[in-house]
């Protein structure tokens, strides 16, 4: 499989590799250096991969794993935070209410949730990708969206 291959495989993820980058990082200019740096290391070892479709799993594995590396020099250690995509500029009330629910969820909940609602994963790519079990994505999801769920309605009575 050489580049040309390589270059397809990545015509297909390169918005939702953005995109995940944009929420862990919350910076345009991180998020394209995370980006541009997982697709070079991700070509270097283009020639490991074994299943083409595994590709995606497989590069966003390494785009995580650069995310995580920029926070962790940025700040000294890791921190996230959801953040809303360029493209969609919510108004304050919406990013506030997004910003208060998201916040009762752990950094894990809020990642699972991240990747299945804003990137449209599955629980299986999940798991790859934060390198956990299917089971306990599934899990952690359901319980997320309880959490959200009882929130939501807890606004509801309040309001």
């Amino acid at each position: 499989m050489g580049m040309e291959r390589f270059m397809e495989l990545y015509e297909t993820v390169y918005k939702d590799m953005y995109r995940l980058a944009y929420y862990y990082l919350g910076n345009p200019q991180d998020a394209e250096d995370a980006v541009s740096e997982a697709v070079l290391k991700a070509y270097e070892n283009f020639a490991s991969l074994r299943q083409e479709e595994a590709f995606r799993a497989w590069i966003f594995k390494i785009l995580v794993n650069q995310c995580k590396g920029y926070l962790r020099k940025k700040n000294g250690k890791e921190s996230y935070e959801l953040k809303a995509e360029p493209s969609y500029h919510p108004s304050l009330e919406d990013y506030t209410l997004t910003r208060d629910l998201l916040s009762g969820l752990s950094e894990e909940e809020r990642r699972i949730v991240a990747l299945t609602v804003f990137g449209g994963y599955k629980g299986e790519e999940i798991a790859k990708i934060l390198n956990r079990r299917h089971s306990t994505i599934r899990s952690k999801y359901r319980r997320a969206l309880k959490k959200l769920e009882q929130q939501i309605l807890a606004e509801e009575v309040h309001s």
